[in-house]
């Protein structure tokens, strides 16, 4: 039985999904922690924070991973506040796709939930790819000793179809099960990296703080070869600030499942801020444990892709302690992206429930035994094992994940810049005040800098995804949608939907004040 104050803020909850013009058809059971959670796991510093580390070693080596990470996560902290005063006035499961539409026009608002979609599916597919091999070489051969060299594409692709099929099953069964995992993750990520971090300071390091503030350029053969090509300092800058970003993203997560949480105008901007934020911290200790055990910062970055992984298998501490430490890394990550397909099928749900997406009325529908978007969440574990197939290089599949979220971000934060004060006067309880208009400035400045970043090699194979996304979305939009495509409800078509919420509601056997 909910608590009296569940209750109360259940049904403002629901008053305020009413006037935005949808039925209250999921099950609103999050509380604010499990709303923070769901987006820290999906930050999850155990993810980015690990598997993308090569990418900082092999652009500005200690700098990077320290004062990049910094200056990366202190511009995603300015990102979410932005999104997070959006949220607190429109919190819906549709999140940047609804903000955009009702701020900056239909065509906008269509664009922005493609490109958040687009970039949603790639932080499943580039987790779980991240999942697959943390699996294969820290728990499968690390722990069991079992000779994994054989191991290639066809056994990625079996693996990460298997991982991504329990993710789903887990999502089908109701966001109980889901915040349940997702809570748990929140908790294990803090303690592993906690652990983690101690490991690398008690048996590794050097204590040489120099390192940290020291940039060397190693794009090129010096970073064995994982920037292909040597670089300007700055433009390896430039690309070594994918490393925070790819990690620091998916924050959005908050608003997609704010029609599932009590107190969601509250709730929502605290749980992307403060999931920012504590991944900001422990991931740049972390970050800075890793350098200060280096051996050889040099020769960490001629590993390429195994910097990391020689980081840890090399380090001289307990061997049952690494197991251990292997074992809940890897279940980190898989939470990770579990909490990505949850976030991605809300917004499938999201924009088919306004006719967005071919066969809506299909992807839009609720269960009504699990309260859950069920062919949703199925649709986005099929596109998010497809997008491996067409890139199966992990780092392509994160610097897009970074690229198209926070492409997708800085829309409705630039249509609110302009929006603000004229058609945009109504607001939530959370308000940036005079700093609203200057975070807007650097959030689209920061994101056309990451734009230029995350186009180049080894990440070039993002152009034909970005091109051709683009060339679709304008022939989409001018030859069918703008016709078509009538967007979130606004004005008096609010008031005519009064009976088809009612209706919806009814079906999954909703009342005014919740469940």
């Amino acid at each position: 039985m909910a608590a009296p104050g569940n209750v109360e803020h259940n049904s403002e909850d629901v008053k305020v999904l009413h006037s935005m013009g949808y039925a209250q058809e999921l099950a609103r059971r999050m509380s604010g922690f499990s709303n923070f959670a769901i987006s820290f796991s999906i930050i999850c510093i155990l993810a980015g924070g690990i598997t993308s580390f090569p990418l900082a070693m092999a652009t500005g080596a200690g700098f990077e991973a320290t004062i990049g990470w910094v200056i990366g996560g202190l511009f995603a902290l300015v990102v979410a506040a932005s999104l997070g005063q959006i949220g607190s006035a429109y919190p819906t499961a549709g999140g940047l796709y609804h903000w955009s539409s009702i701020l900056g026009g239909r065509g906008w608002g269509w664009a922005t939930a493609w490109i958040n979609l687009l970039g949603l599916i790639f932080v499943v597919a580039s987790v779980n790819v991240g999942v697959f091999l943390l699996f294969r070489d820290l728990v499968w051969a690390g722990v069991f000793g079992h000779d994994v060299s054989q191991w290639g594409y066809q056994e990625q692709v079996i693996g990460v179809a298997l991982i991504t099929l329990t993710q789903a099953l887990f999502n089908h069964f109701g966001i109980r099960i889901t915040t349940a995992l997702t809570d748990f993750s929140g908790y294990l990520i803090l303690v592993v990296a906690v652990v983690l971090t101690a490991m690398f300071l008690i048996w590794g390091a050097s204590w040489d703080f120099s390192r940290l503030t020291t940039f060397v350029n190693n794009t090129g053969e010096a970073g064995g070869g994982y920037v292909p090509e040597a670089r300007t300092a700055l433009v390896a800058f430039l690309i070594g600030l994918l490393y925070p970003l790819y990690t620091i993203t998916g924050f959005d997560a908050s608003a997609h499942t704010s029609e599932e949480t009590h107190n969601a105008r509250v709730a929502v901007p605290r749980g992307m801020i403060h999931s920012v934020l504590w991944s900001l911290v422990f991931g740049f200790v972390m970050a800075v444990s890793f350098i200060l055990a280096s051996p050889d910062l040099a020769a960490t970055a001629k590993d390429g892709a195994n910097a990391w992984f020689n980081l840890f298998n090399n380090l001289p501490a307990p061997g049952w302690l690494k197991d251990i430490i292997a074992i809940a890394i890897v279940l980190a990550n898989y939470i990770c992206a579990l909490a990505g397909l949850t976030s991605t099928s809300r917004m499938i749900f999201a924009f088919a429930r306004d006719g967005g997406l071919p066969g809506s009325s299909m992807w839009k529908s609720v269960s009504p035994t699990w309260r859950t978007p069920v062919p949703a969440i199925w649709l986005g574990a099929v596109l998010s094992v497809a997008a491996t197939l067409y890139s199966p290089a992990f780092a392509a599949l994160a610097a897009g994940c970074a690229l198209f979220l926070y492409v997708s971000y800085a829309m409705p934060v630039a249509a609110g810049f302009l929006a603000e004060g004229k058609t945009w006067t109504e607001f939530g309880p959370f308000r940036l005040g005079v700093w609203s208009k200057p975070f807007a400035g650097i959030t689209v400045l920061g994101v056309l800098i990451l734009m230029y970043a995350g186009i180049q090699p080894p990440f070039d194979i993002l152009i034909n995804y970005a091109i051709g996304l683009l060339i679709l979305l304008v022939v989409l939009w001018f030859g069918i949608e703008r016709r078509r495509f009538q967007g979130p409800p606004i004005g008096d078509e609010v008031a005519k939907r009064a009976a088809e919420i009612a209706a919806a509601e009814r079906a999954v056997g909703e009342t005014a004040g919740g469940h």
